[in-house]
């Protein structure tokens, strides 16, 4: 029996670390993310050239945590809860990638905008910077979800992600406008809109984490069903196992 229950002990050791090692892989991502996002207002190369490198240190936590994840179902076969969080860890940790592409791409955009010797004015940095706070916003959220496992928070993040849709819309006419005003700024709009819409996507890679986490603690597949469907099965009481 002691055999049995040091066992037991290892496993659950090995679940918390994963789910630590998850928490620490979105930090990193959060982390760069502002990082890009500063650089890009404050025309920081040397910040800019940091978070591009940095990137690969997103790819090998996903590749750690994935790695981790087969190995645990391998040897231990869980089952209900447990087989659960490590089939969204398994997700979460790929969107958490997804987002530390975006923000390797924002800091690779930002160069090529600066290294303009045509540039005038950055147009809608303001707009850039107040999504990039949304979106950085709702990643952490999705991260505080994760580790509280709470799933009604979570529900909260899919319909705040909308706010990044509609102020990614407002920027996209707003850039039009301007390269129809002031052809000079053309090339450099082009980045602005392709920096807009990195932020956009990681508030949807924000939003897959929450589905996730619904799945995690409510047992429930929540992708591609409406929001007020979605957040009734945040409410719901965990499924019998």
């Amino acid at each position: 029996m002691p055999a049995k229950d040091h066992s037991f002990t290892r496993y659950d050791e090995e679940l918390e670390d994963i789910r630590n090692r998850v928490l620490q892989m979105g930090g990193l991502v959060e982390q760069q993310v502002h990082d890009a996002i500063r650089a890009l207002v404050e025309g920081n190369f040397e910040q800019m050239t940091k978070v591009d490198r940095n990137d690969h240190n997103v790819n090998a936590y996903e590749m750690e945590i994935d790695g981790t994840c087969a190995l645990i179902i391998a040897r231990r076969q869980p089952t209900a809860v447990d087989l659960r969080m490590l089939m969204g860890i398994s997700k979460i940790v790929t969107d958490l990638e997804r987002c530390g592409d975006k923000a390797a791409l924002i800091a690779r955009k930002a160069m090529l905008i600066y290294a303009n010797r045509n540039m005038v004015h950055i147009p809608c940095i303001a707009g850039i910077n107040e999504i990039g706070e949304i979106a950085a916003g709702l990643l952490r959220t999705a991260l505080n979800c994760f580790a509280r496992q709470e799933a009604l928070a979570a529900a909260a993040i899919v319909r705040d992600d909308l706010e990044i849709d509609y102020k990614f819309q407002a920027i996209t006419r707003q850039l039009i406008t301007f390269m129809m005003e002031d052809p000079r700024l053309i090339s450099i709009a082009f980045e602005v809109l392709f920096i807009a819409k990195a932020l956009e996507r990681i508030g949807d890679h924000a939003k897959n984490i929450a589905e996730q986490i619904i799945f995690i603690t409510r047992g429930t597949d929540v992708r591609h069903i409406a929001l007020a469907q979605l957040e009734l099965e945040a409410k719901g009481s965990e499924r019998e196992e």
